[in-house]
């Protein structure tokens, strides 16, 4: 298993989707001796030690970190700020925090302003997921075949960023490390704006006159369903990537809307050629896409 060694006691914050997939993948693969977690609500924590992917649960983060070496923060970006503040006085000595958002950037900003010295902050996000969540959302195999990205700030510990990357391995993903403001204007395009676009087209849809919503749900096609399933994801999630990333996000928008209004022009003039070279270049992307493994 790579040059990876098990942590004495993991504190997972939050214990959703990707909460609930890494308590079960640390299971699987004996990543960590103990398991904590820590979720708001008792019923989450109730449902969380019911099925078995977590030893102890907390509803108070101090508690929930203390002794461990590791700590994942599974928690929507908008609160990730008032959990770190919350949670900073129980971190063991060198314990490596880090999380699991889609938008590195942000969590720099509010997490390691409260970070003490000689414990190690190391921003991560896994590339993975589904439109469910919950506790009865995760499983192991979640991560297998998919990237996790590694935002270490400057200075960072090099130790601990190996230590991790060998973890996210373990769990089987293929590492990368990149610089948190590439991460967030590369996944600007390729998870945030496809996510906003079919919020919207699935709005459109539910506001049309002309439509009935039962005709929308009954002839849901191939396409139509895809943005459906994207559209489903957590809608908290969701709203604080947009409200964190918001600049490469518009910057990206200008530009597909840009590129939209290019489109309607050539079926406006009937230029069935241009139509075509567009349809044989996405094709081409999504080969692409596929060899990746990334379908």
């Amino acid at each position: 298993m790579d040059d990876f060694r098990p942590f004495e006691r993991m504190a997972l914050i939050g214990l959703g989707l990707i909460g609930s997939s890494l308590g079960w993948v640390a299971r699987r693969e004996t990543l960590a001796k103990e398991i904590v977690g820590c979720a708001r609500t008792e019923a989450t924590r109730e449902k969380a030690l019911e099925l078995g992917f977590i030893d102890r649960a907390s509803p108070d983060p101090a508690a929930c970190v203390e002794g461990a070496d590791l700590v994942i923060l599974c928690v929507p970006l908008g609160v990730n700020a008032a959990i770190a503040a919350a949670m900073k006085g129980a971190l063991a000595a060198a314990a490596i925090v880090t999380d699991v958002g889609s938008v590195k950037k942000a969590v720099i900003r509010d997490v390691a302003p409260h970070i003490p010295e000689g414990v190690h902050f190391v921003p991560g996000h896994p590339v993975a997921g589904t439109e469910h969540s919950g506790p009865e959302a995760g499983f192991a195999e979640l991560f297998e075949g998919r990237w996790c990205i590694l935002t270490p700030p400057p200075g960072t510990d090099e130790d601990a960023v190996k230590r991790l990357s060998a973890f996210w391995r373990a769990a089987g993903s293929t590492v990368e490390i990149m610089e948190a403001e590439h991460h967030d204007l590369v996944l600007a395009i390729t998870s945030h704006l496809p996510h906003l676009i079919a919020y919207n087209i699935v709005g459109t849809a539910a506001d049309l006159e002309e439509v009935t919503r039962q005709e929308v749900f009954k002839y849901a096609a191939g396409g139509f369903r895809d943005f459906t399933r994207i559209a489903a994801s957590d809608p908290v999630m969701w709203r604080d990537i947009f409200m964190n990333n918001r600049e490469a996000v518009l910057e990206m928008l200008g530009r597909f809307i840009e590129d939209l209004t290019a489109l309607q022009r050539t079926i406006r003039w009937d230029d069935a050629e241009a139509l075509e070279a567009l349809f044989r270049r996405t094709r081409e992307i999504r080969r692409g896409v596929v060899e990746a493994r990334q379908a």
